[in-house]
């Protein structure tokens, strides 16, 4: 089970994407939306499948994904990207989301999980992933 980063804990992975969280974001508690952050984890995923194997990715499964602590309105979203895994035609890449908070440089971990992406040709057919 996921916690809560330690304090003075890093971020493992490359910073791949970085947005702020608006108010058309949210959720009716007033936080930022799962599928917000769900989503700009799976962009920051392809960006990082897309990188590794060189060519058209798409997604093929989320194998977890936990919500560690609420994104709220106006924080930057952090997204840090770690190749896992490379197999012949498909790529596991985890990854961890950071808010940083009223933008500055006080940041915490909220969301972590890794997702299934599958090369293809431009054709749409799976690809091998060369090494």
């Amino acid at each position: 089970m996921t916690t809560p980063a330690d304090p003075g804990a890093e971020p493992k992975g490359s910073l791949t994407i970085r947005t702020l969280a608006m108010p058309a974001d949210t959720n009716p508690a007033g936080d930022i939306f799962g599928g917000w952050v769900m989503s700009q984890m799976d962009i920051a995923g392809a960006i990082a499948a897309v990188e590794r194997s060189r060519g058209r990715v798409v997604t093929v499964a989320v194998e977890a994904m936990t919500f560690i602590a609420p994104v709220k309105v106006g924080d930057i979203l952090c997204i840090y990207t770690t190749v896992e895994r490379v197999g012949t035609t498909s790529i596991t890449i985890s990854m961890e989301a950071w808010a940083r908070r009223n933008r500055i440089s006080d940041r915490v971990k909220v969301t972590d999980g890794r997702f299934v992406y599958v090369a293809l040709t431009d054709d749409g057919q799976k690809r091998p992933i060369q090494a």
